[in-house]
């Protein structure tokens, strides 16, 4: 995997989107790093050293990997280059296909009834245990 500047990582993504426009797709993932191994990010931490945290960025194109690391204060002016580039290259998506939400959830409703009044007991009725 080739790990670039910023910069460069940019331009070779869109290379990418660009090869892809017509057939195939672009993967791009990001997580949380430190770029260094876990048995030296322990012996930092039992020094109290402070660790710093970078944000790895990869894309493929499944034949080509290209991947960035990035600093807190480099993630903002990526994050709005990225945002352009992505923009740029989304006019290829194929609109997803969705089922009408209405016409799928009328036939499963089950019209509800009306609670049913209680006939009032009438007063010229007598009681079982009296006598006229």
């Amino acid at each position: 995997m080739v790990v670039l500047q910023p910069d460069p990582f940019l331009s070779e993504l869109t290379s990418m989107f660009e090869r892809s426009t017509e057939k195939g797709s672009v993967w791009v993932t990001m997580k949380r790093s430190s770029m260094k191994c876990q048995a030296r990010l322990k012996k930092m931490a039992a020094k109290g050293e402070p660790v710093e945290l970078r944000c790895l960025v990869r894309a493929t194109d499944g034949k080509k990997n290209i991947s960035t690391s990035l600093s807190a204060k480099e993630y903002l002016k990526f994050q709005a280059s990225y945002a352009t580039v992505l923009k740029a290259h989304m006019h290829a998506l194929k609109k997803r296909e969705r089922k009408d939400k209405k016409k799928a959830a009328e036939p499963e409703k089950v019209p509800e009834k009306a609670p049913k009044k209680q006939k009032k007991v009438s007063s010229s009725k007598k009681s079982a245990g009296s006598k006229s």
